[in-house]
């Protein structure tokens, strides 16, 4: 057990210090904050503060976990070892700098409260970002930032138990049309068809019409190949579908389609599914209810994952909805136009409402990678990239998480390629 002294503790430190310590390393912990009781302490212990004790192990603090609210902060990163860190102490300190603060700036989101101008989706531009201006998107820090607090805590307290951490890659698949030709009424497969015949696209009508009359395939319905993956080789996949009302916005298969929801329930039969939530579903929670009941309806089991369908996650406003219909787990923590790391970490994390200072029951997954960077790269800069960051994420022993949708692997795509990524992420021979 791990003593922690600290002169005020916040719901900001109890938060932190949890996540790092226990949920990371696995370690017991217990906050004081009667210096007596700490000093009386015959066992491993900690203190954060302006200044050390004694010779206990010491963190010197900065302000950032005993405020309230957000406001605008000056930041300074600097270099450490073969990585960077901010919030930088005085060498009086075990660290160089304040690694409780820092990591709390970086999966909180801090920097997504403070003012900033969206992007055309409305979206947190990668660009304000600190990770993107400092150039270390592409390498989990708070991860580092820990295994290197383990080296020196153990280093102190040899007979500190602490869990060891194993790689894992997982893969989410959105799935906004389940299929592209089939269920989806006359009216929209007549004017898809005319478009088709207007483009000359005459693959796409031949296709069109052999699904029409059912001696083909859906080209998107290609949900049987990958729990084919699942079963040879027991990787981890999350499936999300929307059930949305069809809109500008939300173009998918009606919820009431029987095919449609016998592919889901299908799939549920080999993994897990969750809820790729509509344009709408993300701001209004009424409209989010409707989805999430929708989704139970045909699983008949409580929906726990849900992925927002934009990536347009305005906080904290989004993820209170998702805890006021008690969905547990999201996955839309990432940039899809950029691979890295958007809260500095590989490991999932509760997430934290600086709104209402509480730690909250919403467990964040964040991705690393999701397919649509694919088409923006080169296949040896791709390869590069992605070789880069599965060695950063095994480094610190974390989660890979990945992002494809259900069309990367269909025939109008260079679905080889997709595959041979999918199958690097997974160590797929």
């Amino acid at each position: 057990m791990l003593l922690i002294y600290t002169q005020k503790i916040t719901p900001r430190i109890i938060y932190i210090f949890k996540h790092i310590c226990t949920h990371m390393l696995g370690i017991k912990i217990k906050f004081t904050s009667k210096i007596e009781e700490f000093i009386a302490h015959d066992g491993a212990k900690l203190s954060y503060g302006k200044q050390a004790l004694g010779n206990e192990f010491f963190i010197q603090k900065v302000d950032l976990l005993l405020e309230q609210g957000f406001s605008e902060l000056e930041i300074k990163v600097q270099p450490w070892d073969e990585t960077v860190c901010f919030f930088g102490v005085t060498d009086a300190s075990d660290l160089p700098f304040d690694i409780f603060a820092a990591s709390f700036y970086l999966i909180s989101r801090y920097e997504e409260y403070l003012p900033h101008v969206k992007d055309q989706y409305g979206r947190f531009p990668p660009e304000e970002s600190l990770a993107v201006q400092e150039s270390f998107l592409h390498k989990p820090v708070v991860d580092i930032w820990v295994l290197k607090f383990r080296e020196v805590l153990s280093s102190r307290f040899p007979k500190l138990e602490m869990k060891e951490r194993k790689y894992k890659p997982g893969t989410v698949i959105e799935s906004a049309n389940t299929f592209v030709f089939k269920n989806k009424g006359f009216l929209r497969n007549f004017i898809g068809l005319l478009l088709d015949l207007f483009k000359l696209n005459l693959g796409r009508v031949a296709d069109r019409l052999q699904v029409w009359i059912r001696v083909k395939k859906d080209p998107h319905d290609i949900f049987e190949d990958l729990i084919q993956l699942i079963k040879e080789h027991r990787v981890y996949m999350l499936f999300m579908f929307q059930l949305s009302d069809f809109s500008i916005h939300d173009r998918n298969i009606s919820h009431n389609r029987i095919p449609h929801r016998a592919v889901i329930k299908s799939v549920a039969d080999y993994a897990k599914v969750g809820l790729l939530m509509g344009y709408y579903a993300i701001n209004d929670i009424k409209i989010l209810r409707k989805e999430k009941l929708r989704m139970e309806e045909i699983v008949h089991s409580p929906l726990e994952n849900v992925m927002n369908s934009k990536f347009n996650l305005s906080l904290p406003e989004n993820y209170s909805n998702l805890i006021e219909l008690e969905i547990n787990n999201d996955h839309s923590m990432g940039y899809p136009g950029i691979p890295g790391f958007r809260a500095g970490t590989c490991t999932p994390f509760l997430f934290y409402d600086i709104n209402m200072e509480v730690t909250t029951p919403l467990k964040i997954h964040p991705y690393v990678f999701h397919s649509s960077v694919v088409e923006t790269m080169t296949k040896t800069k791709l390869k590069e990239d992605l070789g880069k960051l599965i060695g950063e994420v095994k480094d610190v022993q974390g989660m890979f998480r990945s992002v494809f949708r259900n069309e990367d692997f269909s025939d109008y795509t260079d679905k080889d390629l997709y595959y041979s990524i999918l199958k690097e992420i997974h160590e797929i021979d």
